[in-house]
């Protein structure tokens, strides 16, 4: 596989414009040279023509020219983005490439689901309160596979929808296949480095209940103690959240990768926290959306009651099999929206720091000057392969 022109590590590309970038919600202009400055000729007249007199410049526009459009190869504006920009351009990923995201997804959550079913049969409620929990565990390698098989399947596809070229299941495959194992280990990596910390906190808890003499007070001293440790567990996770994309596109290794993400973040952790954040509601959101429907549909079938409705041990075949669709349909929907909000929060993060959008305007076969035709609109030139 070549090198997709555009996702480069930093010392391959310009250098960052400190100074020169507008904020976000500023009008973008598009990279390249400045213009010499230019009388702006009016609505009736030729370009080359001068404005007749007593007309304003820019016709019935009192300001002159206005601000030129980024240029727009694909699924978002070559320039920094909103908040909102980010997730309209994940669902615009979704809309424009839903045989492929949905396939790519649709086949994980089906083995996702199975496994899930697996599980609860395994188990089959005989741990009492701690049911939920060995379920968790006992899906967590399956999970770990599927997520990082998914982070590398749609990574190749958003990342493509962001230049404006097409991408099928097997185009993904085939780019992503060579980085698999090294994005496994980061995502078992990341997990067990959050997942350790609050394992950490949590310990002296355990280990007070353990010995079989304790207090009320002392345990919820101890209970908060633990508690302490869930926030630096969210802490790291922003963190380290744009190390699989930095890992894709930039083919760089797992500790590489790590610390990319962190100089990425840094200064932005509060912003990536809450996009990050807002996607996941957005995800549950469509999720419950579908899950209380279906478990009122296997109600109706007979499936089980109300009465047993949230003990996973007594759910019969039927009901799990119901929930597992309405499942399978949210993972499939909420499974790339995710993916993508995670590369574009790469992408914008790079832009603003490293000046990416000029390197993606190239890699689009976009002009490098203005990107734009005379009238502001974004430039149709095919994309190169």
């Amino acid at each position: 596989m070549t090198d997709t022109p555009g996702w480069a590590s930093p010392s391959s590309s310009e250098p960052p414009r400190d100074g020169t970038r507008p904020p976000a919600d500023a009008p973008a202009a598009v990279p390249g040279p400045s213009a010499p400055p230019q009388a702006a000729p009016g609505w009736n007249t030729r370009p080359g023509q001068s404005a007749p007199a007593g007309q304003t410049p820019g016709g019935p526009n009192p300001y002159g020219w206005s601000a030129p459009r980024s240029p727009r190869p694909g699924v978002i504006p070559l320039r920094p983005l909103s908040v909102g920009e980010l997730l309209d351009g994940a669902v615009t990923t979704v809309r424009r490439h839903w045989r492929t995201a949905l396939t790519l997804s649709l086949g994980i959550a089906v083995v996702d689901q199975a496994g899930a079913i697996a599980s609860e049969l395994l188990v089959n409620g005989r741990t009492g309160a701690s049911t939920q929990l060995l379920t968790l565990l006992a899906r967590m390698p399956v999970l770990l596979l599927l997520n990082a098989l998914a982070t590398a399947l749609l990574t190749v596809v958003v990342s493509r929808a962001v230049l404006g070229r097409p991408v099928t299941a097997g185009d993904a495959w085939r780019d992503a296949r060579p980085r698999l194992l090294q994005l496994l280990g980061l995502t078992v990596l990341t997990t067990l480095m959050s997942a350790g910390v609050v394992l950490l906190g949590f310990t002296p808890l355990l280990g007070y209940r353990a010995g079989g003499s304790g207090t009320p007070g002392t345990e919820a001293l101890l209970a908060f103690v633990g508690l302490l440790t869930v926030p630096v567990a969210g802490w790291l996770l922003i963190r380290y959240s744009l190390a699989a994309p930095a890992l894709m596109l930039e083919k760089q290794g797992v500790v590489t990768a790590l610390s990319r993400s962190r100089r990425l973040v840094r200064g932005s952790w509060w912003r990536v926290f809450g996009i990050v954040l807002l996607s996941k509601v957005l995800s549950v959101v469509i999720g419950m959306a579908l899950l209380i429907p279906a478990r009122f549909i296997g109600l109706v079938l007979g499936f089980g009651s109300i009465d047993n409705l949230e003990d996973p041990g007594k759910q019969s075949i039927g009901m799990l099999v119901v929930v597992a669709v309405a499942g399978i349909i949210a993972s499939a929907l909420t499974t790339p929206f995710m993916a993508a909000v995670g590369v574009l929060v790469y992408i914008d993060q790079r832009i603003r720091r490293e000046a990416l959008d000029i390197e993606l305007a190239r890699a689009a076969g976009l002009p490098e000057q203005g990107g734009t035709d005379w009238n502001g609109r974004a430039d149709q030139t095919p994309a190169r392969r």
